[in-house]
């Protein structure tokens, strides 16, 4: 399994920006999918967003697109998810995870396809 560390949480107001990163070790970085996904109080984990083994595909559920961009550095070990113009309800704990990948563009959006997860990091938007 691969080791995951989120980072770059925090408290923001509505309408500014974070930068979630997520540091990956003990494994082969480049052979993981990576998603992110987040949990509100109260609510189930969902799905955000999601990239390839390769960086050259991406997908977004409707509500962050146009707002979030993930990218990886497969060189740095690590997936980040820039988020722009935050909005109250994206308010949420925010998990990476990570899927070894026999596809070179495969993308996944099922929680339970991921089998390691980071500790996750607070992001919290003030109206």
């Amino acid at each position: 399994q691969v080791q995951l560390v989120e980072s770059g949480g925090g408290l923001v107001q509505a309408g500014n920006s974070l930068r979630l990163s997520c540091a990956a070790s003990g494994r082969t970085f480049s052979n993981y999918a990576m998603g992110w996904f987040r949990q509100a109080p109260g609510k189930e984990r969902e799905f955000v967003a999601a990239i390839s083994r390769s960086g050259g595909k991406t997908s977004y559920t409707d509500t962050v697109k146009g707002r979030f961009t993930i990218s990886r550095d497969n060189a740095k070990n690590t997936v980040y998810l820039q988020m722009n113009s935050l909005k109250p309800e994206d308010t949420a704990v925010y998990y990476c995870a990570a899927k070894p990948s026999a596809y070179y563009d495969g993308i996944y959006y099922n929680a339970p396809s991921y089998g390691s997860w980071g500790q996750g990091t607070q992001v919290t938007v003030s109206s």
